[in-house]
């Protein structure tokens, strides 16, 4: 089974070798899927025998990372080419199923149902802007790339662009929007481990990153692009059964995407009740009493501080000299402890939590009515007016980040150096393109079938006999799930729920109904999602360090085992160090990817595209560009996104230009690099002959192609 990856012999693939190959791996595929299929009807079977939810995670976390480790280990190897772009020999259809895996991280898998749950129409740029972006790779960027044959985007740069520059000016950026994003990946890692098995956060992240570091270790590009194959397949059959399974328990049809509009129009309907509900309105009422109380404490933090201090603590001394019952004592005293230390720490608590109560004192818990396209109305007063403008104005301006974005990311670029020809890179960006359709297609009506849900079946129930799964998921982590009968009168209202988006997708199959093995699946579905684009973006980063860094610029005399080691030892290095920053919970998965969208927008997409299209694009041009792009891009989220001005201390006002959100930073980066491009080199002297016969070379593909 292990020649079905190749060996290190390497030599030119003929047309009957890679044929052969193609066969083999359909037929290795074959009998993985019948096995994949056959074990999750084993462990049903298995659960219905009485096999406990323990053990039915640990069984799935240990035999699918079991599984990618034993494809690393047999797909290892120390020959560069296989290392580094998988031999070139990487069929169309599997490196569209490896990129569709290397895509669909935790964001898409995890994130991109769960956004569209809690935020409607908005939540659309996603799917548009990253489907979008392939389109993009598709006309722009992925055949022209592979032709030039580089085995990374900052080796592209340095060939191109000439000089050690432009190559260490990609490998920063490289690993800057790298980083970020593998960041988001091991902390989606860490949830879904730490749901699977029961085991804090923290130490769920470093058992996924055990998964994730032997997949790519010993094998590189070979051993992560036939284990994102059998993670792919994996992702895809978690993601489609419990919706399948919704949509048939709510209308009867097992098309979910036929019946979308149909249940969007439902729930419509329930959410115009809901406004309107008396007990619900008694629930937003008591948040905005809250809201106007954390108001006027916050007019003086101090006084109000020391007024609550003193009333704890004469609460506690009444409870004493009373002989009162030691829960109710051990209630007074805990709340006592947990009051805010100083003026400052109450100031922050005190402010979040006004913020906390403020959306819960809107109708549907905060949320948008799912249908409604843009805050605001155009046609209402001066200030609906603008607010609708902005709301349209950044549901536009993402979808262009995420777009170029996804066309820069050089984790995905990086697969098409791995197809035997130019047109296979073609036809790849096409399956690429259809793998990612199956989930995108599908995560809109995943959220409209579990908003019913919820809308439906949970709001109205006693909280006595509320299903499990809400309590077990409160655990896990009370920000992604905590419930409060506010208004205690013993009923759950909608407005009592406080859910994070990254838990929709993967609490579907408890929603529904349906058997524990069918969580356990999508946990390891949305775990195979996390390892596949975790690996591709270590890689990234190793390789951009080993190969563009140390090989290319300090020691190029160094030999291939050389390299190829140093690159395994960076891996293990980034991967801890993205580990330790995931533990810390810095932001939201999905604010962390997009900022990784836009930092690639802004810093490769115009060096890129005008470094294939325009022979006069020369390497001071280049510089200069990244750096502005980046650097505009970088400076607009560091000043105006919450967890960014805490980190590096900014205090004055945030700023919005034009109304445009910090996630969508790359906006403004990506027409200033292309404008800093285009200007410095028209006044810098041209290419040399050799780099403009070669682009002009690349740009026809009627010429003879690698």
């Amino acid at each position: 089974m292990a020649g079905m990856f190749g060996d290190d012999a390497g030599g030119e693939n003929t047309a009957a070798s890679n044929k052969a190959f193609k066969q083999n791996l359909n037929k290795v595929y074959t009998w993985y899927i019948g096995g994949f299929i056959a074990f999750v009807v084993a462990l049903a079977i298995l659960e219905q025998m009485g096999l406990s939810r323990a053990w039915i995670g640990y069984i799935f976390l240990l035999a699918t990372i079991g599984l990618y480790a034993g494809i690393g280990f047999m797909s290892r190897t120390s020959d560069a080419a296989e290392y580094y772009v998988a031999g070139r020999r990487v069929p169309a259809v599997y490196n569209g199923m490896a990129t569709g895996a290397d895509w669909m991280s935790a964001a898409s898998f995890i994130g991109m149902a769960g956004t569209l749950y809690l935020t409607g129409y908005s939540g659309l740029a996603f799917i548009m802007g990253w489907t979008g972006g392939y389109c993009l790779v598709a006309l722009f960027l992925a055949p022209y790339l592979r032709k030039f044959g580089q085995f990374t985007i900052p080796d592209f740069l340095g060939e191109r662009y000439g000089g050690n520059l432009p190559r260490l000016l990609g490998i920063i950026a490289a690993i800057l929007c790298s980083f970020v994003y593998v960041v988001a990946q091991i902390y989606g890692v860490g949830l879904i481990t730490s749901r699977l098995t029961g085991v804090a956060f923290e130490l769920g992240i470093f058992l996924g990153l055990g998964g994730i570091l032997v997949c790519s270790f010993l094998g590189g590009m070979r051993a992560v692009t036939w284990t994102q194959v059998a993670q792919y397949i994996v992702l895809i059959v978690a993601y489609m059964i419990p919706v399948v399974w919704l949509s048939v328990k709510q209308t009867g049809v097992p098309i979910p995407q036929a019946i979308y509009g149909y249940q969007l129009e439902k729930v419509t309907a329930a959410e115009k009740r809901l406004t309107d509900d008396p007990k619900e309105k008694e629930v937003r009422d008591i948040y905005a009493q809250r809201s106007a109380a954390l108001a006027e404490k916050l007019k003086d933090p101090a006084a109000a501080l020391a007024a609550d201090k003193e009333a704890a603590t004469k609460k506690v001394e009444e409870l004493k000299a009373a002989s009162a019952p030691a829960a109710d004592l051990a209630a007074a005293e805990k709340a006592l402890a947990a009051l805010p230390k100083d003026a400052d720490a109450a100031k922050k608590a005190w402010t979040a939590a006004k913020a906390g109560a403020d959306t819960k004192s809107r109708p549907l818990n905060g949320m948008p009515a799912h249908a409604q396209q843009f805050a605001g109305d155009p046609k209402g007063d001066a200030k609906a007016q603008e607010t609708y403008d902005t709301s349209r104005r950044n549901f536009l301006a993402l979808i262009f980040c995420l777009m170029v974005g996804t066309a820069a990311l050089p984790h995905i670029l990086m697969r098409y150096y791995t197809t035997p020809s130019v047109k296979e890179a073609r036809e790849s960006v096409t399956w690429s393109l259809f793998f990612i359709f199956l989930l995108y297609f599908t995560a809109p009506a995943l959220a409209v079938l579990v908003k019913f849900e919820v809308f439906n079946v949970l709001v109205g129930t006693p909280f006595d006999k509320l299903p499990a799964w809400i309590a077990a998921w409160a655990k896990v982590d009370a920000s992604l799930l905590s419930i409060v009968d506010i208004n205690k009168d013993g009923i759950f209202q909608l407005n009592e729920m406080s859910i994070g988006g990254d838990i929709i997708v993967l609490a579907t199959p408890e929603i529904g109904g349906l058997p524990y093995v069918i969580s356990g699946l999508v946990a390891a579905g949305g775990l195979a999602a996390a390892l596949s684009t975790a690996d591709g973006l270590l890689l990234t980063i190793a390789n951009a360090l080993s190969h563009d860094l140390y090989y290319k610029m300090i020691d190029p005399n160094a030999s291939t085992a050389r390299r190829v080691t140093i690159s395994k030892v960076l891996l293990l290095v980034v991967a801890l160090a993205a580990a330790y920053v995931a533990a810390q919970k810095p932001a939201d998965i999905l604010f962390l990817v997009s900022a990784a969208f836009s930092f690639a927008a802004a810093s490769f997409f115009p060096a890129l595209v005008l470094g294939i299209f325009w022979k006069r694009a020369t390497g001071a041009g280049a510089c200069l560009g990244m750096i502005a792009g980046l650097g505009v891009t970088a400076y607009y989220m560091v000043m105006n996104q919450v967890w960014l001005r805490g980190i590096f201390g900014v205090t004055s006002p945030i700023d919005l230009w034009y109304g445009i959100a910090p996630i969508s930073a790359g906006v403004f980066g990506v027409p200033l690099g292309f404008a800093v491009i285009i200007l410095v080199s028209l006044v810098t002297p041209a290419p040399s002959q050799k780099i403009q016969d070669l682009v002009e070379h690349v740009r026809y593909p009627n010429l003879k192609s690698s």
